[in-house]
């Protein structure tokens, strides 16, 4: 049995009722949002670049952002704030290692 030992959450782009989350560029806006947050500080001219600890990608299609718990270390508010996100928006969120298939998806 292999040990997992990675320290992220996963926010998929889907609400609990299976619905995809819009506007579709939802994962970059707030990985943009938390990209001051990162090891050591932010540096000028490097505000284009996202945060180690908060990353858009895509999971079996889906849209995500992976947040790691390295986060909460460095700023509480910070990792409440997408977690917040994450409970007001209704979105499946999964600790860590990815989902292993796409979320299902709302017959509405």
């Amino acid at each position: 049995m292999v040990s997992h030992t990675s320290k992220k959450v996963y926010i998929l782009g889907v609400t609990h009722a299976g619905r995809a989350f819009r506007p579709s560029d939802w994962a970059e806006r707030l990985a943009g949002v938390m990209s001051q947050f990162r090891p050591g500080m932010a540096l000028p001219g490097r505000h284009f670049t996202y945060s180690p600890w908060c990353v858009p990608t895509s999971v079996n299609g889906v849209r995500c952002v992976i947040v790691d718990e390295a986060l909460h270390q460095h700023d509480v508010m910070a990792w409440d704030f997408c977690m917040n996100f994450a409970k007001d928006n209704e979105l499946q969120t999964f600790q860590g290692l990815p989902p292993s298939k796409p979320p299902a998806k709302s017959l509405a």
